[in-house]
């Protein structure tokens, strides 16, 4: 009897811990709170509503509009118990003034004051900070300045001093060397930060002057940035694999002018534009696929017109999501939901492989 009730603890606590360490899967949405209704988030844990932006030194909602969606958006934990709905703030080119704002004392607080009010009266659950980028440049005519990295400590500190107890706090980092060795403090940031979600994806950019792949799971002798070496490069400099989110791309960059050598792959080039998920099929007519073996990653390649593609594709996500649990990371997040399938899309096959469904 003793034995029994024993297995029956051991089993208990084993499925505990079992629950506990699921990775999560983290959608960022640029929709509104209707059509979140036409996306399964079964096996959702977090979405991210994007993006806030700031009104002096708050976090504010930009309108109307904007408030009726996050409402819609924070309705659907009715259908979805476990569902976390985040706000976040900024984005690529919505981060004009945080430089200016987060170098006062005062604007740090105001924000942080700002982002705990909206996170209480919309029943949301939290802020994911995604400046691009503290202390060093990105969005062109942005301002940056070395101060910007000690600021954004201060900041993280002053958001917890005011949220909630259990709301969630985390941060997009950019998947590059030049972020991880400049931008933050690790050391004093991330025991306060619940997930860092890692940018491993526009790895080669709309800036990038050659091809390669935007969200390569590996890195190659042709190319160092990749999801592996972010994530490597992370644990390296202490920060713990329970916090760190891989990031998948729901949508591609294509390249014009590229000449046919390697199928595209590593050959000059010019960003022409970008290509959602949602009718993948419809944009890339004329295109022949590859597969890179080494980085895990699609590419594809259209002769006539010497253009190249870099992309994620369901074979690519669902070695990322297997990447992610064999990694013991926190979870694995992507850009962005709207650049989905409505059924039988991407996230479907992250969920699935999340939870051991294929």
């Amino acid at each position: 009897m003793k034995n029994a009730i024993l297995f029956i603890l051991i089993s208990f606590f084993l499925s505990c811990e079992k629950s506990t360490n699921q990775p999560k899967v983290i959608a960022y949405y640029t929709g509104n709170g209707e059509t979140i209704n036409e996306f399964d988030l079964t096996g959702v844990n977090q979405i991210i509503y994007s993006f806030l932006h700031l009104k002096g030194n708050e976090l504010a909602i930009d309108n109307e509009a904007d408030s009726i969606s996050l409402l819609g958006i924070v309705n659907q934990k009715k259908n979805h118990p476990n569902l976390k709905v985040l706000v976040s703030l900024g984005g690529w080119g919505g981060c004009k003034t945080c430089s200016d704002v987060f170098n006062t004392e005062e604007g740090r607080d105001d924000f942080a004051k700002s982002t705990a009010r909206i996170i209480e009266e919309y029943d949301a659950d939290g802020i994911d900070l995604d400046w691009e980028y503290p202390a060093i440049s990105g969005f062109p005519g942005h301002t940056y300045r070395p101060e910007d990295k000690d600021n954004f400590t201060d900041l993280v500190v002053r958001l917890r001093k005011y949220m909630k107890k259990g709301d969630i706090l985390s941060f997009a980092a950019g998947g590059f060397d030049r972020f991880f060795d400049n931008s933050i403090d690790w050391e004093k940031v991330m025991p306060l930060i619940d997930n860092v979600n890692l940018m491993s994806y526009d790895l080669v950019s709309g800036f990038s002057k050659f091809t390669g792949h935007h969200t390569g799971l590996y890195s190659t002798n042709e190319q160092k940035r990749s999801g592996d070496y972010g994530v490597n490069y992370l644990k390296k400099i202490g920060v713990p694999a329970q916090k760190i989110v891989l990031g998948a791309a729901f949508y591609g960059r294509v390249y014009e002018n590229v000449s046919n050598e390697n199928n595209g792959l590593y050959q000059s080039g010019k960003f022409k534009r970008g290509i959602g998920h949602s009718n993948f099929e419809e944009q890339t007519k004329g295109f022949e696929f590859y597969w890179d073996s080494i980085a895990k990653a699609p590419y594809a390649y259209d002769k006539e017109n010497k253009l190249f593609l870099t992309y994620d594709d369901k074979k690519s996500v669902r070695l990322k999501s297997k990447y992610v649990k064999e990694n013991g990371l926190h979870g694995i997040m992507f850009w962005q939901l709207m650049n989905d399938k409505k059924s039988d899309g991407l996230l479907k096959v992250m969920v699935n492989e999340i939870n051991g469904k294929q």
